[in-house]
């Protein structure tokens, strides 16, 4: 059997890792439960890097390995199932499936999308949907497969004019992971870190304030990336000529009705979730958890008689393999805080780098991680103690290099493989779609604008929303 080269190498790092913490007279300053931590998180990081086992698999085996060995408790890897940001992540995958159920997607695309008369508009205005699909639908993979009929509705239209096919496709998945940052449920990296920071600093960053802070850098970063997808990806006689998308090429796509007048199920279930959103964005008034706005939701979105999906059937579209995986991944991040191994390892950190500095070394290192890491979890379950427990070190706000970090890492576009929408879009039978070398021109230009981006919200934006960059 051949071994990935990639894995080889991580593997070889790992081992020569573990062999100099077995020696107990190497790094007189370490503790044995750190020593066992970063023995288990070295081989669980390689791992991930290049085994072809699941990422969560690998997650249950590590916090397995970090509960045996007495560096975490069993009520400390069983209770982060219990965290209400789990709770929060099932309830709003029950929302997301009776959104889907009443084929209200299908409508406001016909609503923003139908409005287009030129190709920027039709660019700017997909964007500005594929941005709100963040409150609705939580996870990446989620909304790519909701957004993939609009999609396959403006390939159709566009079928002439192959550039813009091409164009549209590279920009679904890319807004989608840009945006995710929006909102709290935008992915299980968000609750990793919020997990991380509420164990290791006292921080709790909540719906609303995650929201205040991540909003406007979606919608920057989204029209950003839109007008960089459309200048890489088409020539100026592309972009020339008018575009109208009818309400019957989209229907020709979905099984739901996107005109005529709304079903009552349509409007109990717009309601509902515009109510959620609302509750959610107004936490501070009424001081109800978001988990339990978000459970009341998912009741009644199931209920019998105001419901428009059973909760069996809601039940199956929770990605429950990703739970465990948040779950495992919060408990190591608990191990590394507690056994003191996150601080060991930026200890060595050079003294005297100004918060600028710092946050641009962590941007930059979170926005290369995909290149490494494919999982988006995983990327922040690695970085994410770390850059918290260097951020205390160097009088930075743990909160906004957390944020910072997260934020930079939702970039996973160099690579077909590098994320799930990215690689849904790069096939879809019957459509013209991009090719690796399209990634790779568009990733060039995109990387360091959005790393850039990010850099000056956390200096510049972010400090007037309440989180300064120095502690």
């Amino acid at each position: 059997m051949t071994l990935n080269p990639r894995l080889t190498v991580a593997l070889c790092v790992a081992l020569s890792l573990c062999a100099l913490l077995a020696v107990p007279g190497n790094f007189p300053g370490l503790s044995g439960d750190a020593r066992l931590t970063l023995a288990v998180f070295a081989l669980a990081t390689c791992a991930w890097i290049g085994a072809p086992i699941d990422d969560t698999y690998v997650a249950l085996g590590a916090g397995l390995a970090l509960t045996v060995t007495g560096v975490i408790s069993s009520d400390t890897l069983f209770g982060t199932l219990g965290d209400s940001t789990v709770w929060l992540l099932i309830c709003a995958f029950v929302l997301a499936a009776a959104v889907t159920r009443t084929g209200l997607a299908g409508r406001a695309a016909v609503f923003l999308v139908g409005g287009a008369r030129t190709v920027r508009q039709l660019v700017h205005l997909t964007t500005a949907s594929l941005v709100v699909t963040a409150f609705a639908v939580p996870a990446t993979s989620g909304r790519a497969a909701l957004a993939l009929p609009v999609f396959l509705a403006l390939a159709k239209a566009l079928a002439h004019r192959k550039r813009l096919v091409v164009m549209l496709a590279l920009l679904f998945p890319t807004v989608i992971l840009l945006s995710a940052v929006a909102t709290l449920i935008g992915a299980g990296a968000h609750l990793i870190t919020v997990s991380v920071l509420w164990e290791a600093t006292g921080e709790r960053v909540g719906f609303t304030e995650w929201l205040l802070l991540g909003l406007p850098l979606a919608v920057a970063s989204s029209h950003l990336a839109a007008e960089t997808v459309l200048l890489t990806t088409t020539r100026r006689a592309d972009r020339k000529g008018p575009v109208h998308i009818t309400a019957e090429e989209i229907q020709r796509h979905s099984d739901r009705p996107v005109t005529g007048p709304w079903t009552q199920a349509e409007k109990r279930c717009a309601l509902l979730l515009g109510t959620v959103v609302a509750l959610w964005c107004s936490e501070p008034l009424h001081r109800v958890p978001p988990a339990m706005v978000a459970l009341i939701g998912a009741v009644v979105a199931a209920s019998p008689a105001l419901g428009t999906v059973r909760l069996k059937e809601a039940l199956k579209t929770v990605p429950w393999s990703l739970l465990l995986f948040m779950a495992a991944t919060m408990a190591m991040g608990v191990a590394l805080t507690e056994s003191g191994a996150a601080k060991w390892l930026v200890a060595g950190l050079p003294s005297g780098v100004t918060p600028v500095m710092f946050l641009t070394v962590v941007i930059a290192v979170s926005t290369a991680a995909h290149l490494v890491l494919q999982s988006r979890s995983a990327r922040s379950s690695v970085l994410v103690p770390l850059v918290v427990v260097a951020a205390v070190g160097a009088g930075v706000n743990p909160v906004a290099a957390a944020l910072a970090s997260t934020a930079a890492a939702g970039f996973c576009h160099t690579l077909p493989a590098s994320a799930k929408p990215v690689t849904l879009f790069a096939d879809v039978p019957g459509v013209p779609t991009y090719t690796p070398r399209d990634l790779l021109r568009l990733s060039a230009v995109l990387a360091p604008l959005t790393a850039a981006l990010v850099l000056f919200f956390a200096v510049a934006v972010w400090p007037l929303l309440g989180v300064s960059v120095t502690r």
